[in-house]
């Protein structure tokens, strides 16, 4: 946002001409004027109870502020928002989350698998501005938590409330995976995507996800599978969500790479192992140029005209300074 003029010569002629009314008024003023005294001849001189000369001063001073306030509002003040407008449709990216509560183990390093997730699925959604994107949340059931949408700020506040074990304690990525195929919509983007993160196997619901990822590769819909999470004893830390009550520990983490490689498979689309944070990052590193799409931008610019706070404070000034003049100084001056 930035401040304009529409026309600002008006504000040039301001500091042109009121500071030649203001000098000629103060130095032609005294051959104009004939001074009078006040009070009887020989006796004390009429004083006013005020500094007539300081009034008369400042009531000039603020007349000539509203003056500049009204050359100011005639010059058009008016803030101008930029914004970015995209001339092209971008791609369709639905992201698949796993938030079972072994998503809460902390091998990330020493951070949770649920929030660096989390991090990277905001950032990727920052450097694509033009794509519409979802979010489905797996866990003993799916739900669409966020259709696909370009709206920035409803994805991220959706993304920072996610909370593991919301959907409860198992892993249905076959209704995950169809929660997605479903609302995937029509084709019309140049690229449509869905993008699985999970840390576990198939456990849960009652569509097996190699059928559902077949369902995919029919639609001409990429499918990304991203497994993360190391094997082993991992630390856990989360608040269940139903009890409030904060759960840590440590738990085995059996992942089987080979059950999400023969999903990937399934759907025609790519498997990436990401047992590390650095791993996890290259991944999605990898989706972001395998998705890439031409974008074409303009720039809009939209002006909010405010002169209406010029005119009533200029008016404002010279209207009581006037008033003064006639009330106090009973017009003379």
């Amino acid at each position: 946002m930035t401040l304009g003029f529409e026309s600002p010569l008006y504000l040039a002629a301001a500091f042109i001409i009121l500071p030649l009314v203001f000098f000629a008024s103060r130095y032609f003023k005294p051959f104009l004027t004939l001074e009078i005294p006040l009070g009887p001849p020989g006796g004390i001189p009429f004083k006013s109870p005020v500094n007539l000369d300081f009034l008369v001063r400042l009531l000039g001073i603020l007349e000539l502020a509203g003056a500049l306030l009204l050359f100011t509002a005639a010059a058009g003040p008016r803030f101008v928002h930029t914004g970015t407008v995209w001339l092209n449709r971008g791609a369709d990216i639905l992201f698949v989350v796993d938030i079972s509560p072994s998503m809460a183990g902390m091998d990330m390093n020493s951070r949770r698998r649920i929030d660096a997730a989390r991090e990277l699925v905001r950032d990727f959604a920052v450097r694509r501005p033009s794509d519409a994107i979802g979010l489905v949340a797996v866990g003993e059931d799916a739900a669409l938590l966020l259709p696909l949408t370009a709206d920035r700020d409803s994805l991220f506040a959706r993304l920072d409330t996610l909370a593991v074990g919301e959907l409860g304690d198992g892993t249905a990525l076959g209704l995950g995976i169809a929660t997605a195929a479903l609302h995937m919509g029509r084709p019309g983007a140049p690229r449509r995507a869905v993008v699985l993160i999970t840390d576990g196997e198939n456990n849960a619901g009652s569509v097996h996800p190699e059928t559902a990822a077949a369902v995919l590769a029919k639609m001409n819909v990429s499918f990304w599978v991203i497994g993360v999470g190391s094997r082993g004893e991992i630390p856990v830390d989360y608040v269940d969500p139903f009890t409030r009550v904060r759960r840590t520990g440590t738990f085995e983490s059996r992942f089987d790479p080979e059950s999400l490689e023969r999903i990937a498979l399934s759907g025609e689309g790519t498997w990436i192992y990401a047992p590390h944070a650095e791993a996890f990052a290259a991944a999605f590193s990898r989706l972001d140029q395998g998705e890439m799409t031409v974008r074409r931008s303009g720039v809009s610019r939209r002006a909010v005209p405010f002169h209406g706070i010029f005119i009533s404070g200029g008016l404002f000034l010279i209207l009581g300074a006037r008033l003064i003049r006639r009330l106090v100084l009973g017009a003379l001056l």
